[in-house]
């Protein structure tokens, strides 16, 4: 992970963008979110505030899930 930087530099988002991390995003109510480089970011619905700042932090591993079942006969 790396150091929180001032949301007013997310315009430079893809001079900081690496392979394997997304950013962290986090409004002033506490409120985050992971994104990739996009500007200008389109912050979800329920936030009340603006984002703050920001972060580069490791993507997570892909996670294969379950099989889906067999359909049981009657």
């Amino acid at each position: 992970m790396s150091e929180w930087v001032d949301f007013d530099q997310w315009k430079d988002c893809a001079r900081i963008e690496r392979p394997g991390f997304v950013f962290e995003v986090k409004n002033a109510a506490g409120q985050s979110l992971l994104t990739p480089c996009i500007y200008p970011l389109q912050t979800p619905w329920d936030w009340a505030s603006a984002p703050v700042q920001f972060r580069l932090v490791q993507e997570a591993k892909p996670r294969h899930s379950a099989p889906i079942p067999k359909p049981q006969r009657p």
